[in-house]
């Protein structure tokens, strides 16, 4: 009797939900659908108290046309159907029970054969059709590329990495290429663990480095800068440095990489340096050989990098990715910390001498022409663009490659000066002698929605009728890659200025009305979302994400921010992000891209004050997840779009992996990466293995032998993608995500391995590690 009363009560309760928020939804010019259900759903809880046999058809009319409506919304997707049908038949099971029909007057008896067929026939429906909507709608593979139109291989603007890996992206070229191929497709298989390496990092955020191979060591640093050597065919630590990193009051710390240099012609203490540049503001030099300081490198072997930058407050200029090592010198970037303040430090990019840790040039948006260091007294031009992301360089061409981020703060713009539109948002060509401009491309204008440039330009060669074209290939957070040729700067193809939303943006603001995309490049920014696209684990919360969705403002991509709500999409994950690409001699690209949208909240500064929204270091902060925006009208909120379980309100994937023909210009295949067994409501694991595409952040490696390597996702997985299908080939659980860089070399014997960092990311509310990972083929 007990559980009668609470089916119908529970009948009821989701029926008033849904006719609640249907109604707002139709107020919000949504679909119909939600309150016509939850009155309906109201008349069978009504009946069920009643007794009356009619709740039971009035519930199977709900349950049928249900499906009939989520299968027009979402086609054959499982991840569609899930949460519309779901909860609908969870409820709708107990009602064939015998407990329920045996109160309902005027419902025939049943034969006890019949009844329990009947019941296990329901039971068993639900499980029957989503199993067959997974069969036949869902993408979750990648169809094999014929063979007859694979690409040929061609000719990369430098030799991939081979028995080392010297630098971030293998090379100074950043393609992420190794022409290692004794793990193929056929055996890769057979990986297994060779040893882990604990980088014990007691106040870590996680891990993002790419570790260096240079002859048999491996040099490796954590969030707080520590540096290690490590024996590279067993991980047997040699030396560890700590640079003693002042954590406090520091937003974050994250180390993506060293760099390596051989001095030419020494053989005495430090004739071989590893540089890092730590987070808070120092450029230190090691010898690789003992670990020791490099005593002739600045002052006891260090640089401030806060030098000549003026009054910079604690956090706000910290270098995350390794230097580039380029003709003896160290060219150093540095992130801004976003939107806290009008005038915040230089995005100056500088070059230091490798040996003697002294100033080289400088690139000062503000002052173009000047070389050096600012005069006494005077400073690095503020509150200009900032670079972030690892660098590239073309030794031939003597340029280094500079991706530009937006000036702070990123959600208005109106006090921006012309040197800012300029450089905002822009890759620079900067001579690696003189640290002079030669060329700069520009993919986002006046940007107000934090799409930074934040991957690595990567340099291939394309050949092309007329010959053998210099190239690079820039991928961006708003989905587009722009192909351009790297000795002029100019779009190897046609890039469209193209109209875009400006309407509804933040009073005092000027809008760019056109955003330049690639004409013929294939589009990863993924399709513009719409009511039909809003997901959630129950109809509950996929009807508040409707809601929140209709409530906002969306004209599709670069939507700008203002004093309603809006939506920015792709958000700023990417897109792509500081991952990049990668790119193998085939000119197959590899690129993985997030699609989760943000949920932008802006309030003026009467409102910003009244909930004590302060820059860091500059006053009390009662909600740290405002950007306070000072010096202008306004303050905001950046969160993903997440739904009250805290899980996206955008249905999955919510990323993908993909393969470009570099050439061709078409995507050959693509495929969600990674499981939900790690990710589910209130950040608890589901531990339901089935392939959805979770967030991913973490760059892929890509070998001569046609394999893909890739952690990026949340789910603690690493995998082996074959690079011409997409076919998963091998997979091994980590211990954390592995949002950082694979690599490959040899050990002195020859043996090939593959190594990652595993340490999750707090971004993507991953748990965190501190575990470097190596694999290689069973011993013979």
């Amino acid at each position: 009797m007990i559980l009668y009363w609470l089916l119908a009560a529970a009948v009821g309760v989701f029926g008033a939900a849904l006719t609640w928020g249907g109604a707002m939804l139709v107020g919000a010019g949504g679909s119909a659908y939600y309150v016509l259900v939850g009155a309906a759903l109201l008349v069978a809880a009504y009946g069920l108290i009643r007794h009356s046999r009619w709740s039971l058809w009035v519930y199977g009319a709900v349950v049928i046309a249900t499906v009939v409506w989520a299968l027009n919304e979402g086609g054959l997707n499982i991840w569609a159907l899930l949460p519309r049908i779901g909860v609908l038949w969870a409820l709708g099971l107990p009602m064939l029970m015998p407990f329920v029909r045996r109160r309902l007057v005027g419902w025939p008896d049943w034969p006890p054969a019949i009844e329990k067929g009947a019941a296990i026939s329901v039971a068993l429906l639900p499980f029957i059709v989503l199993f067959a909507t997974a069969i036949l709608g869902s993408r979750f593979g990648a169809d094999p590329l014929p063979a007859a139109v694979l690409p040929q291989p061609m000719r990369l603007a430098a030799p991939g990495a081979a028995s080392d890996w010297p630098n971030y992206g293998g090379t100074t070229y950043g393609s992420r290429f190794s022409e290692l191929n004794s793990i193929t497709p056929a055996n890769v298989a057979t990986l297994q663990v060779a040893w882990t390496y604990d980088l014990k990092d007691p106040n870590h955020d996680g891990l993002e480095v790419t570790p260096l191979k240079v002859n048999d060591s491996i040099y490796a640093c954590n969030a707080s800068n520590v540096i290690v050597s490590l024996d590279a065919g067993t991980g047997r630590e040699r030396w560890r440095f700590d640079p003693q990193v002042d954590r406090a009051s520091l937003p974050f710390g994250v180390c993506r990489g060293v760099a390596y240099y051989k001095v030419p012609n020494a053989t005495e203490e430090c004739a071989e340096r590893i540089f890092t540049n730590t987070i808070d503001a120092r450029l230190i030099a090691v010898d690789a050989r003992t670990g020791r300081r490099c005593k002739d490198f600045g002052d006891n072997g260090e640089v401030s990098l806060l030098e000549d930058m003026g009054d910079v407050l604690k956090g706000y200029y910290i270098p995350t990715s390794g230097p580039m090592l380029a003709r003896g010198r160290l060219i150093v970037n540095g992130g801004i910390l976003d939107n806290q303040y009008v005038g915040e430090p230089s995005g100056v990019v500088r070059a230091f001498d490798a040996v003697t840790g002294k100033l080289s040039w400088a690139y000062d948006v503000g002052n173009p022409d000047r070389i050096g260091a600012p005069g006494l007294g005077q400073a690095y031009t503020r509150a200009t663009p900032n670079s972030w992301t690892p660098l590239t360089y073309d030794d031939q061409l003597g340029l280094v490659y500079v991706p530009m981020g937006s000036p702070t703060p990123d959600y208005y713009g109106a006090q921006r000066r012309p040197i800012d539109d300029e450089i905002g948002n822009a890759l620079l060509a900067l001579d690696v002698e003189t640290g002079r401009r030669r060329w700069l491309f520009q993919a986002i204008h006046h940007d107000l929605w934090d799409y930074d440039l934040a991957s690595p330009a990567a340099l291939f060669d394309l050949p092309q009728p007329q010959g053998v074209v210099h190239a690079l290939a820039l991928p961006t957070k708003t989905g587009q890659t722009f192909l351009i040729n790297r000795i002029s700067g100019r779009p190897l193809d046609r890039v469209d200025e193209r109209q875009v939303p400006t309407l509804g943006g933040l009073p005092g603001e000027r809008i760019s009305p056109t955003q330049p995309f690639p004409a013929f490049m294939p589009s990863l920014a993924g399709e513009r979302l719409t009511e039909q696209m809003m997901w959630g684990l129950t109809p509950i919360d996929q009807l508040w994400c409707r809601i929140k969705f209709r409530r906002a403002r969306y004209e599709g991509p670069m939507t700008p921010p203002g004093l309603t709500p809006s939506i920015t999409y792709p958000g700023y994950l990417g897109g792509m992000d500081w991952g990049g690409v990668s790119i193998d001699n085939r000119g197959i690209m590899i690129v993985v891209t997030n699609q989760v949208a943000n949920y932008i909240r802006m309030m003026t500064r009467q409102q910003a004050d009244q909930v004590g929204a302060h820059a860091l270091g500059r006053g009390p902060i009662t909600d740290p997840t405002i950007a306070p925006m000072e010096g202008t009208p306004y303050a905001g909120s950046d969160p993903p779009f997440l739904s009250p379980l805290d899980v996206p309100c955008q249905q999955p994937p919510w990323s993908i992996l993909s393969a470009i023909d570099l050439r061709l210009k078409k995507v050959l295949w693509s495929r969600p990466l990674g499981s939900g067994k790690d990710s589910g409501p209130f950040g608890i694991a589901s531990k339901l293995p089935f392939t959805m595409g979770v967030p991913s952040i973490g760059p892929s490696l890509v070998t001569a032998s046609g394999l893909t390597f890739i952690g990026a996702s949340t789910d603690r997985t690493f995998r082996a993608f074959e690079s011409s299908t997409g076919k998963l080939l091998w997979e091994s659980a980590i211990s954390a995500s592995a949002n950082a860089g694979p690599i490959t070399y040899q050990d002195r014997s020859g043996r090939q391995f593959v190594l990652l960092a595993a340490g999750g990311h707090h971004i993507l509310r991953a748990p965190t590690g501190q575990e470097l990972v190596a694999y290689s083929l069973p011993s013979r």
